[in-house]
């Protein structure tokens, strides 16, 4: 069993969500943390999408309108950020994709936390998904 500690940010207008939470992470919870609930809305939004029926992967489109956010989860650690995030547009249109950035505040953003007292959350390259994959380790007592 794990102990969870909770933070509760709040975004203002114009804040580049990827890098305030980062900012955050670093100063106050430095084992890192996982995305418990997001919502807001945002006015730009740079999205790597899912692998298409061709196989084509990595398409990175920047998407510059307003939407809500209707979920974000992931993780944020020193060495590193995995963001996914939904987003509705006016019409209720949603996209989606992994966070790469511009991810830009319109009037607010609320999020919650979760930081895991006992474990630490890293990043580590994985040569089998060519990515830096989630690590986890327990911390001794």
């Amino acid at each position: 069993m794990s102990n969870l500690k909770v933070h509760v940010v709040r975004l203002k207008p114009g804040d580049e969500v990827k890098e305030k939470l980062e900012e955050y992470v670093k100063r106050e919870a430095v084992r890192g943390v996982v995305v418990m609930t997001c919502c807001g809305s945002v006015v730009s939004a740079t999205l790597r999408l899912a692998a298409g029926p061709d196989g084509a992967t990595n398409k990175i489109e920047t998407y510059k309108k307003h939407f809500e956010v209707v979920g974000m989860s992931g993780t944020i650690s020193p060495s590193g950020t995995h963001l996914h995030i939904c987003l509705s547009d006016h019409q209720g249109a949603v996209v989606g994709g992994h966070v790469m950035g511009d991810l830009v505040v319109f009037t607010t953003m609320e999020v919650a936390l979760g930081e895991v007292i006992d474990v630490t959350l890293g990043r580590e390259h994985d040569p089998a998904t060519g990515f830096d994959e989630l690590t986890v380790t327990k911390d001794r007592a």
